[in-house]
């Protein structure tokens, strides 16, 4: 377990190559989210994998700054049901599926959900059930550039780290 290289590598992606994510692929990415933690090991989340390209061309068209989701592979939708930490455990399972993408050489890119004015939007062209809250939307495709896949500029350890106080 010493490779920890993916999570280093792992940026959002918003241009993608005009190539399908397999199946299995993607069935592994949200296999990965259904393991993240969860308060009380509740596990609210459930998963819509979108591939059908007029309805990632909807999804794009709703969500603020998510026109490039038209270009994507594939959208996951993640929903939870309304607990009193769904959006912590929610976000926990969207960070498994960014970092599950990275560690299968699929881009990724999250685009915010919950408390956006495109929730019932979305909630209805997924046909969610009543209750469910839409906490993200992730866009999935191979990068359209090379290297997409690079450590990215991060401050300093030495910058962020404080030992017994602030």
């Amino acid at each position: 377990m010493e490779n920890l290289e993916f999570l280093k590598i792992r940026r959002s992606v918003r241009a993608f190559q005009n190539k399908n994510i397999p199946r299995v692929e993607l069935e592994k990415i949200v296999d990965s989210a259904r393991f993240a933690p969860s308060a009380r090991n509740i596990q609210p989340w459930e998963f819509v994998v979108v591939t059908d390209k007029n309805k990632l061309k909807e999804l794009a068209g709703l969500g603020q700054n998510a026109a490039f989701m038209a270009q994507s592979a594939a959208c996951i939708a993640v929903f939870s049901i309304d607990t009193n930490y769904f959006l912590e455990d929610g976000c926990a399972a969207t960070c498994n599926i960014l970092l599950a993408a990275t560690a299968l050489g699929i881009g990724s890119c999250w685009i915010a959900g919950d408390k956006k004015p495109y929730c019932r939007q979305v909630n209805s062209l997924l046909n969610a059930p009543a209750g469910m809250k839409l906490i993200s939307m992730i866009a999935l495709g191979y990068p359209q550039e090379d290297g997409a896949f690079k450590v990215a500029s991060k401050k300093e350890l030495k910058d962020l780290i404080h030992w017994e106080k602030f």
